[in-house]
């Protein structure tokens, strides 16, 4: 009796432990990230290293489970961020421009507003301006996404435990530093950089974490100095600062942003170096994950995808895809350098583009001819040479706006052999519902 007692016990024990719910979530959103953004980011590595092929897997593709996710919206078959943000955070569609609000303007709320009321702590966190379109979806309810200082409010009545990103967007600097007063005075700590938040979390309650100078959104991957804030860094502190507020758990919601960004300007150096920068959050991700295998799960996905990326064009079937190694700068960072020249020469004009981008400037033009670099004209040349490398490198791109194609979702860990076969980004938020349904009361933050 006592040896089937004991049988009985055991198996209870297993059983418990196989239907836990996952204890971590990370919920990667690359924006604008497409198939052809990802696939073409590793056929980059690849030429890199001298190989045709896939030597260099990003770490996210090697997940064991995939999918293919739809993303038309409410009211049209290509989304916008505000509507697949909605989408992915809360599981109902609704009209392009929806911030946390159904097709009738109703508020719904997302699913990390769902694990905080079990206890769960929760972190947004982006590479934008942490009130842009998607991280507000899963905190506010606004019927549209430009009304940045009223979903920027959302953050503290939501009273998640970390947000991060850029920083608050604002259409001026005493709205920002009014939503900065309120934030603190409601018991969040606004930190600025890594080290910062080395010196300062330990002491924190609640957190906002911020590029270290007002910057809005991080920097280009590509454009990155030493001390810019990154979203690996940003990820590291999340998982830091979470651990200790929830015997629950965390949620952490981490959005590559500036995938769109790149790819809106069909800047293919600049979309595939900003792929990789994602993978660098998720490796953050994955090394947590290792340490905590029967409790974690990692989800890395897209809310669409942005400016219709072929690899190839019409013409003779070849990549080049290590054409694009010649490019040091994104497109709006050589619009910046060109302008800062002002009045300058033709020559040097030519030597600026062939120094950032690796190829000539169009048209003939005389060296010593002088010129004034209007923002029209930077723009212009900036455009021109962007697409001059694509077409070397034999990238093409359908528009500069979203598709309606499908996105891709990779998983792992604790409940991601429910992420297969073709879903819809409304599917995401509601498995993890699912898998996240327990019968045990709320439990009671530290």
């Amino acid at each position: 009796m006592k040896r089937l007692f004991g049988t009985l016990l055991l198996l209870l024990i297993v059983a418990t432990g196989y239907c836990q719910a996952p204890k971590y979530i990370f919920y990667f959103i690359g924006d604008g990230m497409g198939p052809s953004h990802v696939l073409g980011t590793e056929l980059y590595l690849g030429e890199m290293h001298g190989v045709i092929g896939r030597p260099q897997k990003l770490c996210f593709t090697q997940f064991p489970e995939s999918a293919f996710v739809t993303t038309y919206s409410a009211t049209n078959g290509v989304t916008d961020s505000a509507a697949s943000g909605t989408a992915l955070a809360t599981g109902h569609k609704s009209y392009n421009g929806a911030i946390g609000v159904d097709s009738d303007t109703v508020p719904v709320y997302s699913v990390a507003v769902d694990l905080a009321e079990k206890g769960m702590a929760i972190g947004i966190a982006t590479s934008v301006p942490i009130n842009h379109a998607t991280p507000a979806a899963f905190y506010a309810h606004n019927v549209h996404r430009d009304n940045y200082p009223q979903i920027a409010t959302w953050m503290e009545k939501a009273n998640f435990d970390f947000y991060a990103g850029g920083d608050v967007r604002c259409n001026n600097n005493q709205e920002r530093e009014d939503i900065y007063k309120s934030a603190e005075k409601n018991g969040y700590t606004i930190v600025r950089g890594f080290d910062d938040f080395k010196e300062r979390g330990d002491k924190a309650e609640k957190m906002m974490l911020f590029q270290e100078n007002v910057a809005i959104e991080l920097p280009y991957a590509i454009n990155r100095n030493d001390n810019d804030l990154t979203l690996a860094q940003i990820t590291e502190a999340g998982i830091d600062f979470l651990s200790d507020k929830s015997d629950k758990g965390f949620f952490m919601m981490i959005e590559g942003g500036k995938i769109d960004y790149a790819a809106h300007n069909d800047d293919g150096a600049t979309v595939f170096q900003e792929v990789l920068d994602l993978n660098e959050a998720v490796k953050v991700a994955l090394e947590f994950y290792n340490k905590h295998k029967d409790e974690t799960l990692i989800i890395v996905t897209a809310d669409h995808e942005t400016g219709g990326l072929v690899l190839g064009y019409h013409g003779d079937y070849i990549l080049r895809l290590k054409e694009l190694g010649t490019q040091k700068v994104s497109y709006e960072k050589l619009v910046e350098i060109l302008k800062s020249e002002k009045e300058t020469s033709w020559g040097r004009v030519s030597e600026i583009v062939k120094e950032n981008i690796g190829v000539g400037i169009r048209g003939e033009h005389n060296a010593d001819e002088k010129v004034t670099m209007e923002d029209g004209l930077a723009k212009k040349i900036a455009r021109e040479a962007i697409y001059d490398i694509n077409r070397k490198a034999i990238l093409s791109w359908a528009s500069g706006n979203h598709s309606g194609t499908f996105v891709p979702l990779f998983a792992i860990g604790k409940g991601a052999e429910n992420f297969n076969g073709v879903i819809d980004n409304t599917d995401i938020p509601r498995i993890i519902r699912k898998i996240t349904t327990e019968k045990s009361k709320k439990s009671k933050r530290r």
